[in-house]
């Protein structure tokens, strides 16, 4: 049985999450990277805006399938476990090629794809009525291995979450450019 309500109320509660994102950054601040190897707020925004669009596609292809019916012994604890991986910043991840951002994107632009594709999101969350758990597609990362469409769902809120605690930590690094 699908919780449309927990889906629901997780992308609602990130409706204004971006807020954390544009509040009144300078350029110095957008750009700022703590080391050469780590990531300034603006390729993390720029890389939120491509995860969102990849994860929200998997959950459009998982529906795209027919039902598994093997989804519930397929994925039964999946849901913490989604949470848990995604939500771990003790665990280094590294990120796909496809998604690692190119830094080519203005900010302007990176804002706006984010929001759109959040937007798209929160709509989905919603209004669907389709079966989500019913419908299964497998992860690259085969910790995870196969995922219904809801716990593909509730992977964009769980990201996110991820690396707004990662631009925090950003924001909280010495020489990082405050005022």
């Amino acid at each position: 049985f699908f919780k449309q309500k927990t889906a629901y109320e997780l992308s609602l509660g990130l409706v204004g999450s971006e807020m954390c994102i544009r509040d009144s950054l300078s350029a110095a601040q957008w750009n700022y990277q703590p080391t050469l190897d780590r990531w300034s707020i603006g390729l993390i925004v720029e890389h939120l805006g491509i995860v969102e669009q990849r994860r929200f596609g998997q959950v459009e292809r998982a529906l795209a399938r027919m039902p598994n019916v093997r989804w519930a012994s397929e994925t039964t604890g999946k849901d913490e476990l989604v949470e848990k991986m995604l939500t771990d910043r003790g665990t280094p991840r590294q990120a796909p090629d496809g998604v690692v951002p190119s830094g080519a994107v203005d900010r302007t632009t990176a804002l706006q794809r984010f929001r759109e594709r959040r937007a798209t999101t929160i709509a989905f969350a919603e209004t669907t009525r389709e079966p989500l758990k019913a419908h299964t597609l497998d992860h690259h990362r085969a910790a995870y291995g196969t995922l219904n469409a809801y716990q593909w769902l509730i992977y964009i809120p769980f990201h996110l979450q991820r690396h707004l605690a990662q631009i925090d930590e950003i924001k909280g690094t010495p020489g990082y450019p405050h005022g």
